[in-house]
């Protein structure tokens, strides 16, 4: 069984989509970050950087924060999703650390400035967009090649797509990016998703291009 402490953000997408790939069995905390209900000290228990997402696995009492260390400690667990050798699981590893480096950041930067703060700093929006549409452009040269990120399906996917999601309030189209519409559309079809995109409460459809 899982506590899982969450808000409808791309990083907790990512956790929620992982635990409905896996068909785990799981309980869901909703964590009002609108309401700075991650100040909490209960929460802060939890995750000490007050930030969602987080876990407790009471198969072990382990508890964790930070999206990225949840995917890889569940898919590891659960040995799915996380490549079948040890190139496999490098590469799966590579491009989560890419994500949780360069596309979630830089993104998040980009819909800060764009979508909330308009008008506020030209530099801002210029660097920060100018990042995320290189940033897209590596994920159409790798998907030009490959039908997933790392190769096969796996939490790379499920860490890079939540983001992805968010491409009209990065203000980029995908039709611009064939490979990476065609990938994107593919993920956004899995039950998992559909499902783990809704928690932990529906806000709008998934956006389709």
């Amino acid at each position: 069984m899982i506590d899982f402490y969450t808000w409808t953000t791309p990083n907790g997408r990512k956790v929620s989509i992982l635990l409905e790939e896996l068909g785990l069995d799981y309980q869901t905390h909703a964590i009002d970050i609108g309401k700075d209900e991650q100040f909490a000290e209960e929460f802060l228990a939890i995750s000490p950087n007050n930030k969602i997402p987080a876990i407790k696995d009471h198969d072990n009492g382990l508890t964790l924060m930070e999206s990225g260390a949840i995917l890889w400690y569940l898919a590891d667990k659960h040995n799915q999703f996380i490549g079948t050798d040890a190139e496999s699981r490098h590469r799966v590893l590579e491009w989560l650390m890419w994500q949780m480096g360069g596309l979630g950041p830089m993104a998040g930067q980009t819909h800060h400035f764009l979508k909330f703060n308009p008008g506020v700093s030209d530099y801002a929006e210029k660097r920060f967009s100018g990042e995320t549409r290189r940033l897209y452009g590596v994920l159409e040269k790798e998907l030009g090649k490959k039908p997933y990120i790392a190769g096969d399906y796996s939490i790379a996917d499920m860490a890079c797509w939540p983001w992805i999601s968010r491409f009209e309030w990065q203000q980029l189209d995908l039709n611009e990016f064939p490979s990476l519409k065609r990938w994107y559309v593919e993920v956004a079809e899995r039950p998992a998703v559909q499902k783990g995109y809704h928690i932990p409460s529906f806000t709008t459809d998934i956006p389709m291009p």
